[in-house]
């Protein structure tokens, strides 16, 4: 059965805000392997079309690998997107979600493939909710934000994670891996 991996970059204050982080050559390249070696990248609306960003550097490189190689993982992986408001999405290898996201994840965990990543704080948030993610890959910057989108916003239930594995990235930023607790 394919694992759900929840990955984000947040601040040490708990923050998800991509304009308060600066992700380094060595964490692109660690979000490169995880995009390469995934099946699927689920997305809500706001992160899919922040995540579009990327998509003229597929045809007109920047000359900065790290960024460049990200561009194309992040075109080539299929993508899910949740949304109520979007009728059309831009990214070929993109499509939108028909059912609940109980429903969808439910089904792609049961074909074969690789990983299902799962890249929207809110659908990191909604998935916790209903049980959904096996892994927690939480990448923490040595940045205080002070404010902006708290990425466990209305969680209400105590979820123990047991720490599986570190990394620690020479800008600082500390990689954890928590899966829930059996």
């Amino acid at each position: 059965m394919r694992k759900t991996i929840a990955g984000i970059n947040m601040t040490i204050d708990g923050y998800c805000d991509h304009t308060a982080v600066t992700p380094d050559e060595e964490i692109h390249q660690y979000y490169t392997d995880m995009l390469t070696n995934g099946g699927i990248a689920l997305f809500g609306r706001i992160t899919y079309q922040l995540m579009e960003f990327w998509q003229p550097f597929v045809t007109k490189p920047s000359g900065e690998k790290a960024m460049d190689n990200f561009a194309l993982a992040k075109d080539s992986i299929p993508k899910l997107v949740f949304s109520t408001t979007l009728t059309h999405l831009n990214w070929q290898s993109a499509r939108l979600a028909q059912h609940t996201i109980a429903d969808e994840v439910a089904n792609l965990k049961q074909q074969p493939g690789k990983d299902i990543l799962v890249c929207s704080p809110s659908l990191i948030v909604a998935m916790t909710q209903l049980g959904l993610i096996d892994e927690y890959q939480l990448c923490i910057h040595p940045v205080i934000a002070g404010s902006g989108l708290p990425l466990f916003k209305n969680i209400t239930d105590n979820i123990p994670l047991q720490l599986t594995k570190t990394k620690q990235f020479a800008s600082g930023a500390m990689l954890l891996h928590y899966e829930p607790k059996k």
